[in-house]
């Protein structure tokens, strides 16, 4: 009765019946008008110039490097960066992704939030930097089976459902790898002390497709008094302009 049961789940599943996306992929992807709202994280790659810049501002050094599909490629394959991990670049074409150095040379403490960070567009567009949660639920949504027999096989105890199931193969689909990748390389929170040098992926849903320029905005707090509390905010706004690639 078991294996039976077991094959009318997958077979709803291929069908595509068990599908459901998550939650955190029904949220608008971007503060702006509602005719933009289709119009953004669309899947596809932009190119952006310049590629690289720098700014410095209060004894503080931020460099931004769009990270362009290639560039994640050869980042996450590196064995000497993330040992056994390394592999398949866990971000999507719906991203935009940024690698970031910040460079403390001053005699303060700065603290740093990557989820204050915006990327504004010329459509009137603000988007927020996205976790791995986000990712995560996009890799899931692309497997639908993968994902929903993974909670039937994790809880199975091996022979449950009368034949000898490849467990260990079931299992290894949940991206773990990918979880583990991003919140490798993402750039941390917290506060980076004189002389820190510290790197990093920010990365935010895709622009609108009609989009020409955007603006990364990096804040960062400084100054900080007795009471711990920040006497001076640090600004460092990038602009970039956006041209589609090649289909």
């Amino acid at each position: 009765m078991r294996q039976i049961l077991f094959g009318v789940a997958v077979m709803v599943l291929i069908s595509g019946c068990g599908t459901k996306k998550s939650s955190l992929l029904l949220e608008r992807n971007a503060r702006g008008p509602l005719d933009e709202a289709l119009l953004v994280a669309h899947r596809f790659e932009w190119h952006l110039e310049p590629v690289v810049q720098t700014q410095t501002k209060g004894g503080v050094e931020v460099t931004v490097n769009h990270a362009s599909r290639e560039f994640l490629d050869n980042f996450f394959h590196n064995k000497k960066l993330f040992g056994d991990y390394a592999g398949r670049n866990p971000y999507y074409l719906e991203n935009l992704v940024f690698y970031v150095t910040i460079t403390n040379r001053s005699e303060q403490k700065s603290f740093v939030d990557p989820g204050s960070f915006v990327l504004v567009d010329d459509r009137g567009n603000q988007y927020s930097t996205i976790g791995a949660d986000y990712v995560t639920a996009l890799s899931e949504a692309r497997a639908p089976l993968a994902t929903a027999t993974r909670g039937i096989i994790q809880e199975a105890r091996p022979g449950y459902f009368g034949v000898g199931l490849p467990l260990g193969k079931f299992v290894s689909a949940q991206p773990q790898g990918q979880f583990a990748l991003i919140k490798q390389s993402s750039l941390q929170l917290g506060y980076y002390y004189p002389g820190v040098v510290h790197d990093g992926i920010v990365s935010f849903w895709n622009p609108s497709t009609n989009a020409t320029k955007v603006r990364l905005v990096i804040t960062l707090k400084t100054k900080f008094g007795a009471d711990d509390f920040a006497k001076e905010w640090l600004e460092f706004p990038f602009e970039f302009i956006l041209t589609k690639s090649p289909s």
